[in-house]
């Protein structure tokens, strides 16, 4: 979700809260989810250091008021796996208004989903007691179990050194027990994950889909992205938005940086050439 607000490169700052901004300028969504882990150090930030990220997300992602923004927590943000304590988890809450388990119903709803975000991903599925999600029409947010990324495919994937290895139960995932535990008690109609940065749609008992949205930052791939989806009682659609490609970006700004110098340069040479500035001062001498 958010690259570490502490640990940040100035591009990726701008870059998230522009495209932000602009894809709620284009799509005005009416709920959008971050998917956790906001801050990468959350984990080790002091009070002062916290406040001061917090105040620099709600910069970023600053919202109108009639859209809602609900965002979760990830491990990143309160502590890796049994590190997390409740001070950690107290000062997230008071800030995002979560908890650790919670029930969310909205009436059908065009939404716009993110991993995120932003360091983006979601990785708060480290032990059974963690396996808390949110439910809006039988949607579940929660990176459930499965063995590895190797049968993901797309060009925002895993990369291929990264497909074939193996995610730890209770640690990288939930356990196959807690997932299907989830599964039988919810039956979800759609999953949605984030916390490997990459993309990967999976189907859990053959048809039940989990889609991980990969990272929204340039800090963490080239090519970040978010889903939009639209979600009614009985069906949805989604589409996956990306944004522009980090080297594109560099490549067009040093193209328009070359043509305005030359631009430049071709307007002013005649006023600086060798010869130009010879005829000046014969012409002075004369005039004299």
């Amino acid at each position: 979700m958010l690259p570490s607000v502490l640990d940040i490169e100035p591009d990726s700052e701008w870059q998230m809260e522009r495209a932000f901004q602009t894809a709620l300028w284009l799509l005005q969504p009416e709920i959008v989810f971050i998917l956790g882990d906001i801050f990468d150090e959350g984990k080790w930030s002091s009070s002062q250091a916290w406040s001061d990220d917090v105040r620099r997300f709600w910069k970023m992602f600053r919202h109108p008021a009639h859209i809602e923004l609900i965002v979760i927590v990830g491990n990143h943000d309160i502590g890796f796996h049994y590190e997390m304590t409740m001070n950690k988890l107290e000062r997230f809450s008071e800030v995002f208004n979560f908890t650790s388990e919670k029930l969310l119903t909205r009436k059908a709803v065009q939404a716009s989903a993110r991993s995120c975000l932003i360091f983006v991903d979601r990785n708060r599925v480290s032990t059974e007691k963690d396996a808390a999600m949110w439910t809006s029409s039988q949607l579940q947010l929660q990176f459930y179990y499965r063995i590895s990324d190797s049968k993901c495919t797309g060009e925002d994937s895993v990369p291929p050194d990264k497909k074939d290895d193996l995610f730890l139960e209770k640690y990288d995932v939930l356990s196959q027990e807690a997932s299907q535990k989830l599964l039988w008690w919810f039956h979800p109609r759609l999953i949605l994950s984030g916390h490997t940065h990459s993309a990967c749609e999976v189907m859990h008992n053959g048809e039940i889909p989990e889609i991980s949205v990969p990272s929204f930052s340039w800090r963490n791939r080239n090519n970040p992205s978010f889903i939009m989806g639209s979600i009614t009682s009985t069906d949805f659609s989604l589409y996956k938005c990306f944004l522009p490609c980090e080297k594109t970006v560099i490549m067009i700004y040093c193209t328009a940086g070359t043509v305005l110098v030359v631009l430049l340069l071709a307007h002013i040479w005649p006023l600086i050439s060798p010869f130009h500035f010879v005829q000046h001062l014969i012409t002075k001498r004369k005039a004299a």
